[in-house]
């Protein structure tokens, strides 16, 4: 991924910033085309590259040489062509070349197309990219060009609702911008113009000194030389490649990085492919049975040799044919002639049938209207074809929760205003709902005979930042989260209207009187502070601080306690109780002489070049003291539907569901309580109860009875997940890692807060690496797309946050509910499926081609072909492959009603129990015993010749085993469908006889199946639930009664934009047109925090 900032968490990933060598200059292209850079040998390529992009990976004169080189980077195709080979020469030949040449043809065919309709979509999604329009400037006017025609250096005009067609620093701009639903998580940034540089879009003298391309998406180094002034560049002064500019008409830009040289295209890592766990077990039983089958050719070789002797030895009077070939050398040839005569056995064809079953299955997870949202015209989704098998033996789910488990749909709900409780009445659209309480508040506002309530919803029109666009006669709210705009909504509703902010003011409507309040300072919001201020003053002259932040923060910082703020104490148990969302609203009056002293000082402070942050804070904590309770706001961001039944269902499954975050605990704990996965009869274990113990680690009973895990010296136990993976892990670091794991896999349920996305895919990494189980990580976000990545199964949800995480997935839903028949219709039943299919497979290969190994036996190990070469080579492909088939596609044990009535069903694939290499091996022996049947029941038939005919030739005992075999398999497979078959004279012949026909028959042995029945599977589901795993008790100090724990102020995970604002670097000055755009924002790591609920 990423290169890591040096502030990132992690000193191991630090890695050396570039050079600071790239140098671009205005309006120049001649200059750039004349750099070269060596990239392979001795050939060279531009440096600076174009803005073209080609994600495809073929074209019309590659496709062929590269997909067959890719394909055979299998192992599995490199042995066959290798056998093909062999079957060239006439010497060790035993069978026709075409045995093996038409099934992998076949298979290669089915693959190559596969790769080639993707690659098709992947050219036309390049052609719609690189065709995009844009305006370059040529000479002194602005032309209209393809993106495809942009180079470094080009000056670029962008329009509004237009996407970034490379990474570029701003001219002149001050906008509003949202990421592009194409490339990621949906969220506000602010970038801002340099302030002297608005003549370089008309000049060629500017010149742009800065780092070398590289995957940073949120750092950025540079300056910008004009007309003998140097100007500093930074990542607020840079809008990146697939961001969508807003809230402006236009702006112009310098082209810094084009192409595949710009940051997001940097950032767009190639997906690990990934396997089940029956292709794992496929790769490693077909490698057992390539060393079985040349253990099986070494043993019949050496026979040859021992009966080529004896032979010789015996029949002296055919010495002369044999004078040429000693019995070691017989034996030599006979070995690559029996590895020829075998190779059928291993099942190729079984790739072909692969493919097909997994297509299918896929498109009935599109097909499903189940799944169907109709009210957005969202299907589900199956991305991946070559994964449904695995929904079927999922253990652990690990699901965002912002936008996955919540609709990301603020509702401002209830509040708490002077020891009074308002609630239910405006949401997130402005919309009333029916309450007298809410009439009381809207009275109330009105009279503004309350100066606390004039102040807490002042409070909400002022301390926010919140950007507003005209749009006719409306107004339009753009927020960096959804929080903030409820807030402003509810107070826009009840009378304390937002209208516009420039630079140093904000303009506001109070009670239809519009009001401007000189913004002096704004005090930013981070994970740290936990808190927004801003600090204005009013027309009247007055200098006023407006707090809103969490409670634990707030609330030690009140200038002192009585009645009402014990009454907003209790106001706030209640909320959380609600699972809302809550914030604490305060202010305070600033006298102008205390103003003058702080402003000097923060003056000086913002200017440092070291320990600026550190500065700052202090500041503000200094200025955020002896504040006045206001009042509490409560804002409830609603379940999607169905969630909490799904939960439950999933945990009937044998599922354990985990909640990575990065909200805050209290947030996370109210929605595990809402959607069930949290009950009030759970303990309650927070990662602060885990002490750090200076001796050696417990033994594990002891962990998990006492929640006690080592510790190295006073570090958390969190503190090891960032910098995992760095280097090697220390023993006692591995000790921790394992104690976590077992502690909280133990567990019913856990919630993992505030982990930023590094962290979520590193708790999925430590799951996998301790439990060995199967894992399945489901989110909506770009901070999502690691996690999604680093499961054996991603689900991406196609919610408001965007299509990367949907992009990056393996299954793409609408609704979280829809996973439950995801995984315990769908997956189980591929499971089933795919399972039965191999059974059936690996029985009918053994039940068919074994007798090869026992005619041997009686033709004098020559390796001489039983069957008939065209027979051997549709044996597969067409003679039994239609029952099969038809297993793998249509299998169905129960219903998808009694699927989700009966959940339990879903443990059979969690335990690997319909295919493993206990039900392997039964079905070898199962094959075997067919095979000998067929051979030897036709074989003493054939003793004497049989029938009125004369049948008893070669020929017609092939056709008899073949037959016998043949009906065997179907039988089985229990299809009783007719099939056809290639007959020649003598299989005519033979088969027309009447005593032939009773030797077929009487081959037809009925073996017990091994197949698991469902009678066997509910004896296995009630086996699993007898014996369940150990539960364990684990005591915390906090019930759920008591809610220390419940504040839920999160905005983001990164600082605000109050800096730019308060610069007036993002905003409209008057007089002057504002322009801008957007750079993707990044999450700072913040400190996490893990809640573990006992059984």
């Amino acid at each position: 991924m990423d290169d890591r900032d040096p502030a990132s968490g992690c000193l191991h990933e630090k890695k050396k910033l570039p050079a600071f060598t790239w140098e671009v200059r205005a309006n120049n292209r001649s200059y750039h085309m004349q750099f070269k850079k060596k990239f392979a040998f001795c050939l060279t390529k531009k440096k600076y590259a174009g803005n073209a992009i080609k994600t495809a990976k073929y074209n019309i004169l590659t496709f062929l040489p590269l997909n067959l080189y890719e394909q055979f980077h299998r192992m599995a195709n490199v042995y066959f062509v290798f056998v093909i080979l062999l079957q060239t020469i006439p010497e060790i030949s035993t069978l026709p070349w075409y045995t093996l040449l038409f099934p992998l043809s076949c298979l290669l065919t089915i693959r190559a197309l596969r790769d080639l309709i993707d690659d098709i979509g992947r050219h036309q999604s390049d052609r719609n990219i690189n065709n995009r329009p844009c305006e370059i400037l040529s000479g002194k006017s602005f032309r209209w060009q393809k993106w495809c025609d942009i180079c470094v250096g080009d000056i670029v005009r962008l329009r509004k609702e237009s996407f970034v067609p490379v990474s570029d620093a701003l001219g002149p701009a001050v906008c509003l911008g949202r990421v592009s639903s194409r490339r990621g998580s949906a969220g506000c940034s602010f970038p801002f113009a340099l302030q002297a540089n608005t003549c370089i879009v008309s000049s060629d003298q500017g010149r742009v000194t800065c780092e070398e391309p590289n995957s940073r998406m949120h750092s950025f180094t540079g300056t910008l030389q004009w007309r003998g002034e140097t100007y500093s560049l930074d990542s607020e002064r840079i809008l990146l490649r697939g961001c969508k500019l807003r809230n402006t008409n236009f702006c112009y830009g310098l082209v810094i990085y084009a192409g595949f040289d710009s940051k997001i295209m940097r950032n767009c890592g190639k997906i690990k492919r990934k396997k089940t766990k029956l292709d794992r077990m496929m790769d490693r039983l077909v490698i057992i049975i390539f060393l079985v089958l040349l253990a099986m050719s070494l043993c019949l070789a050496i026979a040859s040799g021992f009966w080529a002797k004896t032979f010789q030895e015996k029949h002296t009077y055919l010495s002369a044919l044999y004078k040429h070939t000693a019995p070691a050398k017989q034996a030599f040839f006979s070995f690559w002639g029996f590895a020829i005569l075998l190779s059928i056995i291993i099942p190729m064809s079984m790739y072909i049938t692969f493919e097909f079953i997994y297509l299918v299955n896929s498109f009935f997870i599109n097909w499903d209207l189940e799944m169907y949202y109709a009210v957005k015209d969202i299907p589900a989704k199956a991305r991946s074809t070559s994964l449904n098998d695995q929904l079927g033996q999922i253990e652990y789910i690990f699901s965002d929760k912002t936008g996955t488990l919540t609709q990301n749909i603020m509702s401002f709900k209830k509040c708490c205003i002077n020891g009074t409780v308002y609630g239910n009445f405006y949401c997130h659209r402005g919309e009333k709902m029916s309450d007298s309480n809410d009439v009381a508040l809207l009275e109330a506002a009105r009279r503004d005979s309350d100066p606390v309530l004039r102040e807490f919803l002042r409070l909400l029109a002022l301390c926010h930042t919140v950007m507003v666009e005209e749009r006719g006669d409306q107004l339009v709210y753009q927020a960096a989260s959804p929080d903030e705009e409820a807030l402003v909504l509810a107070a826009r509703d009840l009378g304390y209207v937002f209208l516009s902010r420039t630079q140093d003011t904000i303009t506001i409507s109070e009670l239809g009187v519009k009001r401007t309040y000189e913004v002096l300072a704004m005090l930013d919001f981070n994970s740290d502070r936990k808190r927004m201020s801003v600090l204005v003053r009013d027309p009247q002259g007055t200098i006023r601080l407006y707090t809103k932040g969490a409670d634990t923060v707030i609330l030690e910082r009140l200038r002192s306690r009585g009645p009402s703020e014990t009454f907003t104490e209790r106001a706030l148990d209640r909320f959380a109780e609600e699972t809302l969302r809550t914030l604490c609203l305060a202010s305070k009056v600033v006298s102008e002489a205390e103003y003058c002293e702080w402003s000097r000082r923060h003056q000086e402070a913002s200017i440092l070049l070291q320990d600026r942050v550190w500065q700052l804070d202090s500041l503000y904590e200094e200025m955020e003291q002896n504040l006045e309770l206001l009042g509490v706001t409560a804002i409830e961001d609603k379940l999607q539907d169905g969630v909490p039944e799904t939960i439950q269902l999933l945990k009937l499954g044998n599922i354990k569901v985990w909640v990575l975050t990065g909200d805050k605990q209290e947030t996370a704990m109210n929605i595990g309580y809402a959607c069930k996965l949290l009950t009030d009869d759970m303990e309650i274990l927070e990662e602060k109860e885990v002490r750090p113990q200076p001796r050696v680690l417990s033994p594990k009973d002891k962990i998990l009875h006492t929640g006690e895990v080592l510790m190295k010296k006073e570090g958390r136990l969190w503190q090891w997940l960032p910098c995992r993976g760095a280097t090697d892990p220390q023993e006692q670091g591995s000790l921790v890692e394992k104690a976590f794991v077992d502690l909280a896999t133990s567990c019913q349920a856990v919630i993992c807060c505030r982990v930023t996305p590094k962290q979520k895919a590193l708790i999925v990494q430590l799951v996998k690496k301790h439990k060995k189980v199967t894992t399945l990580a489901i989110g909506d976000g770009a901070n999502d797309v690691n996690m999604i990545k680093t499961a054996d199964i991603g689900v991406g949800i196609s919610g408001l946050e965007g299509m990367q995480a949907v992009q990056c997935s393996d299954y793409a839903l609408a609704q979280f509910s829809y996973l439950q028949r995801l995984l315990l219709v769908h997956g189980r039943w591929a499971y089933l499926r795919i399972c039965k299919f191999l059974r059936y497979f690996f029985y009918k290969t053994f039940a068919g081609l074994m007798a090869q190994v026992w005619f041997a036996f009686h033709s004098g190990f020559t390796a001489q072909p039983l069957y008939e070469g065209w027979f051997l080579a549709l044996y597969n492909v067409f003679y039994t492959a239609h029952p099969v088939l038809s297993v793998g596609i249509l299998e169905q044990d129960v219903s998808a009603k009694k699927s989700l009535e009966f959940p339990e069903l879903y443990a059979i694939g969690q335990q690997d129990e319909l295919f493993n290499y206990r039900i392997f091996g039964v079905t070898l022996l199962h094959g075997v015993s067919t095979s000998l049947a067929s051979f030897y029941i036709a074989l003493w038939a054939f003793k004497d010749c049989v029938g009125s005919k004369v049948v008893g030739d070669y020929e017609s005992f092939s056709v008899t085993v073949a037959t016998s075999a043949l009906l065997s398999v179907l039988v089985e497979v229990s299809t009783g469908l007719p099939f056809p078959m290639l007959i020649s004279d003598a299989s005519q012949n033979a088969l027309t006889d009447p005593y032939v026909l009773l030797v077929v028959l009487l081959s037809l042995v009925e073996v017990p199946t091994a197949l698991m029945s469902p009678f066997s599977l509910q004896k296995i589901c009630s086996k699993a639930r007898r014996e369940p795993e150990p539960s364990v008790e684990l005591r915390a100090h906090v019930h759920r009664g008591s809610f220390r724990r419940r504040s839920s102020y999160a905005f983001s995970h990164q600082e605000g934009y109050a800096g730019l604002i308060t610069r007036g670097d993002s905003l409209r000055t008057k007089g002057t047109r504002a322009t801008g755009g957007l750079h993707p924002q990044g999450a700072a790591p913040p400190s996490p925090s893990c809640h573990c609920p006992s059984p």
